[in-house]
């Protein structure tokens, strides 16, 4: 199928129109959905182009894999500004327990109100809020619905000989309905319709995804739980709100894998297999200070005669050892330069200390007791 002729399709429906009626769920993924086709019709033009048969299921599987690509990749700058979010909730972590240590105990509204501004206050002294931490997956659920919109309602496009709302027209959706996967499940298939029909071989493959994306979103969890926490952070709730969601949140693909389509399934698979690896690159070269990976990483780079300089930066051993020795120097010399601290005094003393001053100057100044000044008779002066 040449891209140019889905480009030339008949105009998509009005998103508002799908249902017969307002449908404002569908107007707000209408614009989503149009770019998920785009990129789908794209990399399915694409592998066709090099000779891929065009109504085959590894094509449009390979095309929802050329999907991810694109879609992951778009969100690869809110990945990091999330694991730069999480650094500095990390940093202020302590800080943040100081507050719920102040007010702990104290129910009243004015407690709550004076507790919630000194969090927020400290959240935007640091530059991050624990949204931040969510952003990419924020960003992800639209594009999986919209995908998820859009293999859905293949069946029933097809059978109406209508396309979806933007290049996906009525030709290709009735391709990507008959294209089945190894020649035995096809892609709008879910577990349900496998098991009505006695689709054993689509019954074997869906389950096996499913079992996949239970085990890559648990190992995925369990590598961020085990090596990438500092031991601080291992001792506060989150951490064991974390434990617990690291066997709750995998058991949700159970009931996606009943109820999604087996493009669906492939793509949220796929989309698995990609945060692993990307955990798994940042966990090794960019781990938590203080955590076991970050203890890793230190030896690996000692060992090539490297080390990480006081601004995160790989140095060679030497440079390391002179910046040690320099910031040892100014620690010094600043510690000498810094006033002697006085040490505290009760008011008793204090007062004792003040009667006797007026005593010792009187002294300094010749006088004696009993007596007047030196200058005048009385003293035994020889003048």
């Amino acid at each position: 199928m040449d891209l140019l002729s889905a480009l030339a399709s008949t105009p998509s429906p009005s998103p508002a129109a799908t249902n017969g009626g307002f449908d404002l769920f569908g107007i707000i993924l209408w614009p989503l959905k149009w770019a998920v086709e785009a990129v789908l019709v794209f990399w399915h033009w694409l592998f066709t182009a090099i000779g891929l048969p065009p109504a085959d299921g590894i094509t449009w599987v390979l095309a929802i894999i050329g999907l991810v690509i694109v879609v992951r990749s778009a969100m690869i700058p809110l990945f990091v500004r999330q694991i730069k979010s999480q650094r500095k909730m990390m940093e202020i972590a302590p800080e943040l327990r100081k507050v719920q240590e102040k007010y702990k105990g104290k129910k009243d509204q004015l407690s709550r109100e004076a507790m919630s501004r000194e969090t927020m206050a400290l959240y935007k002294k640091h530059g991050t809020t624990p949204v931040s931490s969510c952003l990419p997956l924020l960003v992800q659920m639209p594009v999986f619905f919209a995908l998820f919109s859009v293999l859905n309602d293949v069946t029933k496009h097809a059978t109406a000989g209508i396309g979806g709302v933007g290049l996906l027209n009525a030709e290709l959706t009735q391709e990507f309905y008959n294209a089945k996967l190894f020649g035995v499940a096809s892609l709008h298939e879910t577990l349900i319709d496998a098991v009505n029909t006695g689709n054993t071989p689509a019954i074997i493959i869906l389950v096996v995804l499913v079992v996949l994306m239970i085990a890559s979103q648990f190992f995925t969890q369990l590598q961020i739980i085990s090596k990438n926490l500092s031991p601080e952070a291992k001792t506060g709730q989150a951490y064991q709100m974390q434990r617990i969601m690291l066997y709750i949140l995998p058991l949700g693909f159970i009931f996606s894998g009943i109820f999604f389509p087996l493009g669906v399934v492939i793509y949220w698979f796929v989309s698995n297999l990609w945060t692993m690896g990307q955990q798994f690159l940042v966990i090794r070269e960019m781990p938590t200070p203080g955590s076991d990976a970050a203890k890793a990483r230190e030896e690996r780079l000692a060992k090539k005669g490297k080390a990480i300089d006081s601004s995160g930066k790989v140095v060679p051993m030497e440079k390391y050892l002179a910046e040690q020795q320099r910031l040892y120097e100014e620690a010094e010399r600043a510690k000498a330069a810094a006033p002697k601290r006085q040490q505290p005094v009760s008011k008793q003393r204090a007062k004792k200390q003040g009667q006797k001053q007026p005593g010792s100057g009187q002294k300094q100044g010749g006088q004696v007791p009993g007596g007047t000044d030196s200058g005048t008779p009385g003293t035994g002066s020889a003048s």
